[in-house]
């Protein structure tokens, strides 16, 4: 199908495509200027467009439920760090309810630069096929393509097929998933571009991979039989050639962020040289306990300093070349490197393998108890190449391990295979068995949290005749809403419990309100401070979501000048927010402050759980928590492991001298302080849905709806249900 393009406005294609992979029908049609400047665009656009198309009815799988991409205003612009940020947004095959992504790499530019603000998929293609948007010819097709297990074989037969037909490596940007994707809940997509700077055998010059990982949209994307979706642009050319209002406005603060990354970076976390892999010494401190380690069990290790930024950093990443995901970011956290594979088909083989970052770190390395960086990197290769999300993956065997550690599955549930801490070997097979479901255990796995957590139940029962102990295995069993969780330990930040229970409306994932950083340096001292931050924090990172922008070159990077200013919170950045202020009001043509600007996430956040509560029902609140372990100590040794923290907050919550605590047996000390963290939870909970105007039960009010504008564009059933739940 050929099409039009029209020159970039603002930072808008205006224009939305629309293709169902059943019938073959492709659509290209205006976006809507109410809707557009409404909801912004990413994840606020997308989550509209799902709205629009789905109702309480529509499952993951089915042909109807759309897997939709949406970039930005405030993408694809170079002049400014951090810009090529999309977001990948569907109904969640874990969940249930509307799960969201954000990835980097070109994808998102290149689908704006090609003409469209958002790309929606329906439908499920009789056969594989290839979605190819080719800017160049104004052209769209679907085409057939062969069946292929895995994701890096399949990236070369895709490149091999365009080179040949005269592209540029350049010109390319695409997304894939693999076998894993199709045979688990959990599949990720894989966002390939090419990094020209690289060195690798022969030149320079590599794909690289930035990944849609959460919520299990690579298994939506798989099960809808599309191999890849391709994109053909290149970069726009002249002055000003996104549209921008105000083009010098954008060059300005784009020069003024760099700056700040430049001159800090280096002496602040040095994202440029471990990635955000070099956080894991920061959880892992003493006085933090925030880094999970055997299933969240403990909180630091003494060992975690040999899979910590620093090791990677100095024994495996390749620094040389830019590793920005994208060109203009100076930031350069995109880290990578060189590893021998040591199991699967591929062994003995050299891979280039993009990560870990913190997330697959920690999951791989201290919550396996694996400390061994060379097996993380390879985890995390193994993970893309099925396309499989290395973050559930590595915590659903967290819980297999810790389910044998406790007697909860032995050997004679699983045909002679064992899962324990510090196996490296087992632990690669088991990623093998999971991508192509070869076992028992691999097949209950593939199902996520909730269906393992049944399965391991009704072995035990079978082989001890003793109740099905599923109550025991839930205080372990890390997931929230289904979404099992992402890698921080939250025993001593109950901001982030409460994040993860109430104000991720996702599941247990930290894009929304990533708060146990700065919660353990002390940004939130009061009750309420915490329940503010779980408003302000949220519209701050879900906000970027909608932009187009990388959150990092904020979050990571503290601008000298925001501790200079007054009765505000400084580790959100405000001097920095001022930046990313100027280069949206530069684009859009708004006269705007940040607090202003991001505000408008209330909107998107507001909609979220309107469709959390289409699922939910009645029963959208109850969804609202974590488990015990993400709580506190789960059992007296557990207590014992940081008896003087958890001593010393008892004679806080008691008013009793440290000594009486002491004489206090185990049991009796751990009951009273798990009560004691589980109320507070609770009650912030509630007043995180007050700050939201929200009822008790975590459902949004009509009136708060109406008042933000929410409500006129809601379906007719969203409303009928959202008032009967009012009451």
């Amino acid at each position: 199908m050929q099409y039009t393009v029209q020159p970039l406005q603002q930072g808008y294609a205006n224009q939305i495509l629309s293709i169902n992979v059943t019938t073959g029908k492709m659509e290209v049609r205006s976006l809507d200027p109410e809707v557009r400047d409404f909801f912004i665009g990413g994840r606020g656009l997308g989550l509209y467009l799902l709205h629009e198309q789905v109702t309480s009815r529509t499952k993951a799988s089915d042909p109807e439920n759309p897997l939709i991409f949406s970039p930005g205003p405030l993408g694809g612009i170079p002049q400014f760090p951090g810009t090529s940020k999309c977001m990948a947004i569907s109904l969640s095959p874990l969940t249930g309810i509307p799960g969201v992504s954000n990835f980097g790499g070109h994808f998102g530019a290149y689908l704006k630069y090609a003409g469209f603000d958002a790309l929606t998929v329906a439908g499920i293609a009789r056969e594989p096929v290839m979605i190819v948007i080719d800017g160049f010819k104004r052209e769209i097709s679907i085409v057939g393509v062969s069946e292929d297990d895995q994701v890096f074989h399949l990236e070369k037969t895709l490149v091999d097929r365009f080179l040949r037909e005269g592209h540029e490596k350049k010109d390319l940007a695409f997304l894939t998933t693999g076998i894993g994707a199709m045979n688990t809940s959990f599949g990720c997509i894989n966002s390939h571009y090419y990094d020209a700077t690289k060195p690798a055998p022969g030149g320079k010059g590599l794909f690289r991979t930035k990944q849609a990982g959460r919520t299990g949209l690579g298994s939506v994307m798989s099960r809808k039989r599309i191999a890849a979706i391709v994109v053909l642009a290149a970069f726009p050319r002249g002055e000003n050639p996104y549209g921008a209002a105000d083009w010098n406005k954008v060059k300005k603060a784009g020069a003024k962020l760099h700056g700040v990354v430049r001159d800090i970076d280096p002496q602040a976390l040095q994202m440029h040289l471990k990635g955000s892999a070099g956080l894991i010494s920061f959880m892992n401190k003493d006085e933090y306990q925030s880094l999970p380690v055997y299933n969240y069990q403990r909180g630091s290790h003494p060992q975690a300093g040999q899979v910590c930024g620093k090791i990677y950093a100095e024994r495996l990443f390749e620094h040389r070349g830019m590793d920005g995901c994208f060109p203009g970011c100076n930031l350069r956290c995109t880290k990578g490197g060189w590893v021998t594979l040591t199991s699967g088909e591929h062994r003995g083989q050299r891979v280039w393998v993009d990560g870990p970052e913190y997330e697959t770190a920690a999951g791989f390395g201290s919550n396996l108890g694996m400390w061994h960086p060379e097996f993380v990197m390879e985890a995390n290769w193994h993970c893309d190449n099925y396309g499989i999300d290395t973050i559930t993956t590595a915590v659903l065997m967290a819980f297999i391990m810790e389910c044998f550690q406790r007697g909860y599955l032995t050997k004679e549930d699983t045909d002679g295979f064992s899962l324990t801490w510090e196996d490296e070997q087992a632990a690669l097979q088991f990623i093998h068995d999971l991508a192509y479901r070869r076992t028992e255990l691999a097949r209950a796995a593939a199902l996520g949290m909730v269906g393992l957590t049944a399965w391991v139940a009704e072995k035990y029962a079978a082989r001890t005749g003793k109740a099905k102990p599923l109550e025991e295995l839930q205080t372990f069993a890390m997931q929230t809403k289904g979404l099992p969780f992402s890698l921080y330990r939250t025993h001593r930040s109950l901001s982030m419990q409460a994040s993860y229970a109430a104000a991720s409306d996702i599941g247990a994932h930290h894009a929304a309100a990533w708060l146990v950083k700065v919660d353990l340096l002390g940004a939130f001292p009061t009750f309420e401070s915490k329940a503010r931050a779980l408003v302000t924090y949220p519209r701050v990172r879900l906000g970027n979501d909608n932009l187009g922008v990388c959150k990092l070159p904020w979050v990571d990077v503290l601008n000298p000048d925001s501790m200079k200013q007054d009765h505000t919170d400084i580790y959100i950045n405000p001097a920095s927010q001022e930046l990313y202020a100027d280069f949206y009001n530069g684009v859009l043509g708004t006269e705007l402050t940040w607090e202003q600007i991001f505000e408008q996430t209330d909107r998107d956040i507001n909609l979220q759980r309107v469709m959390n509560v289409l699922f939910f029902q009645s029963a959208t609140g109850d969804r609202d928590w974590i488990p015990d372990r993400a709580i506190g100590p789960t059992e007296d040794a557990l207590y014992e492991l940081e008896k003087d923290y958890n001593d010393r907050q008892l004679c806080v919550i008691l008013n009793l001298p440290l000594p009486e605590i002491q004489q206090m047996p185990t049991g009796e000390k751990r009951a009273i302080l798990m009560r004691h963290r589980k109320d507070e939870l609770r009650q912030l909970i509630l007043v995180y849905y007050r700050e939201r105007g929200w009822t008790a039960s975590g459902v949004p009010k009509v009136e708060t709806l109406e008042q933000i504008g929410v409500w006129r564009f809601l379906t007719q059933e969203a409303r009928t249900i959202i008032a009967r739940l009012n009451g």
